[in-house]
């Protein structure tokens, strides 16, 4: 298992470096961003637009892009600017992505880089289950279907046998649209976005 994580890890790696320097420092995405992801403000609220599908969010939650994958900061963030940092959030990947690293939904999405810190932060290590919890269908707005997948997954000291901080990473892939949304902290208000979403 740990030998497939370090192979998507390390591709994930290689794809990031492609990435300019530009993207990567980029702030809150400002509206009209082509072919990405894109973010209008409206009464408290934003319209979140990733590759035609749009979802309305909190104005609160922030938006990174790196290349044409997305992070959605809903919380905590240590370092904002840092594609690998422990922030509260989700993540939106889009069909270059996927298409580089061969995504089916068939093992989970790992973003970073070789053997991944916690998403929590604190602890070092994250071992990432290879066999899902559940598998299904869910609506994405009119006339979208994702399969949604939930993996099981910890974290844990390196080199030890202590304390484990167990969390659940949700999935909902959509094959036609080849879009991928990636959650590690069982946000309340997304799957209620997802399947409220318009499409452009």
């Amino acid at each position: 298992m740990r030998k497939r994580s370090l192979a998507l890890a390390a591709l994930s790696a290689v794809a990031m470096l492609a990435v300019p320097a530009a993207a990567s420092a980029a702030g809150p995405l400002p509206a009209g961003t082509p072919s990405g992801a894109s973010a209008t403000q409206a009464r408290g609220t934003t319209t979140l637009s990733f590759y035609g599908m749009n979802l309305r969010i909190p104005s609160a939650w922030k938006v990174r892009r790196y290349g044409d994958t997305a992070r959605v900061i809903t919380g905590r963030c240590a370092d904002p600017e840092y594609f690998y940092g422990d922030c509260k959030g989700f993540w939106l990947v889009g069909p270059k992505t996927l298409k580089y690293w061969g995504y089916t939904g068939k093992n989970q999405y790992i973003p970073t880089l070789s053997q991944p810190s916690c998403p929590f932060g604190g602890l070092t290590m994250t071992l990432f289950g290879d066999r899902a919890r559940s598998r299904g269908l869910r609506q994405v707005g009119p006339g979208h279907t994702a399969k949604y997948v939930t993996w099981p997954n910890y974290c844990e000291p390196q080199g030890s046998s202590g304390r484990k901080v167990t969390f659940t990473q949700r999935e909902w892939f959509l094959p036609t649209s080849k879009i991928l949304v990636a959650d590690f902290w069982d946000h309340k208000g997304l799957s209620g976005a997802l399947k409220n979403a318009t499409w452009s």
